[in-house]
């Protein structure tokens, strides 16, 4: 399965449901859907199944950038993290 961008609007959120793979392949389409979002987004990541490193930094990102992750696994977390501390360190 690839991902699947769902967009719904909740007060002054705009609010991306993820589900899948996501893979370098699909954060052209979600960066796309970003560029035209007037209201704060919000990524939720609680029906992804799997991410790759282009989508590790991509997140982190968003995370700099003030986008809420909403839902996200324990494991990319430390991910983002880790990758963060090799950025800053390397």
């Amino acid at each position: 399965m690839t991902l699947k961008i769902e967009k719904c609007s909740e007060n002054q959120t705009t609010i991306f449901r993820l589900s899948g793979r996501m893979r370098f392949d699909g954060l052209l389409e979600l960066k796309r859907h970003l560029d035209g979002v007037t209201a704060k987004p919000v990524l939720d990541l609680k029906e992804v199944t799997h991410v790759d490193l282009e989508v590790v930094h991509f997140l982190g990102c968003c995370v700099q950038e003030g986008i809420e992750l909403r839902n996200c696994a324990r494991y990319i977390r430390e991910w983002m993290r880790r990758e963060q501390g090799h950025q800053t360190n390397g």
